[in-house]
């Protein structure tokens, strides 16, 4: 999944893109209003981590423009931070469009908690654990087992097989992997999606049992239900 953290204080905002990332999650960075109604306009992220009070345009009139945006796809979720924490803010901030909303400060564990809650809509999950097959996800514990047996992933193979978990049988291509689980940084012109799926596929295929990612020619990968 592909976070935007936007907050004036560059070292709020990189401390929370470092555990995000961690986590597995891709991760861009703004520092003000105008630049991530800029990247969020560029980008299909799946979730805003986002200040009210930033210079340019506050959180409250990038989430207003957001949510006036036309989207092809689902709009991105708003998870507002802010160090205000009267009601009447709250509610004038789910109003504007905001998922939801923390109050500053807060636990790094707490936040993580919320996206998740906030990411569920893309699951067939009611929690952390996603299960497609014998394949299960556990995102709160960050584990995969398969008919029992755990896998180490990396955290950008965890990514990946997190986000096909919640597409099972929906043929994924390149270009939306990329946009979704790859950051800015990520180079499109070479064959690191290619890579990392053949290397993820490898590592689900135990003895005994088939490789549960196809790739689609033409198209792009498909995650098998059994």
């Amino acid at each position: 999944m592909r976070i935007l953290v936007v907050d004036d204080e560059v070292d709020l905002a990189e401390a929370i893109a470092r555990g995000l990332r961690r986590e597995g999650y891709a991760v861009d960075v703004a520092y003000d209003g105008e630049e991530a109604l800029e990247k969020a306009r560029l980008t299909p992220y799946d979730l805003i981590c986002l200040d009210i009070t930033m210079p340019k345009l506050d959180g409250r009139a990038v989430t207003r423009a957001i949510r006036a945006e036309e989207y092809h796809g689902e709009p991105p979720r708003i998870l507002m931070l802010t160090a205000r924490d009267e009601v009447q803010e709250r509610v004038a901030g789910l109003d504007d469009g905001a998922d939801d909303y923390l109050v500053k400060p807060f636990a790094f564990p707490e936040l993580s908690a919320r996206i998740r809650t906030l990411m569920r809509r893309d699951a067939a999950s009611g929690g952390s654990v996603m299960q497609v097959g014998d394949i299960v996800l556990d995102a709160a514990a960050h584990s995969v087992t398969r008919g029992g047996t755990p896998i180490g992933l990396t955290s950008k193979e965890f990514a990946l097989l997190r986000y096909f978990m919640a597409r099972p049988g929906v043929v994924v291509s390149q270009e939306e992997l990329l946009d979704h689980v790859w950051d800015e940084n990520a180079d499109p012109f070479t064959n690191t999606v290619r890579v990392t799926v053949g290397t993820l596929r490898r590592k689900l295929t135990l003895d005994g049992t088939e490789a549960p990612i196809e790739t689609v020619i033409g198209a792009g990968y498909r995650l098998l239900i059994p």
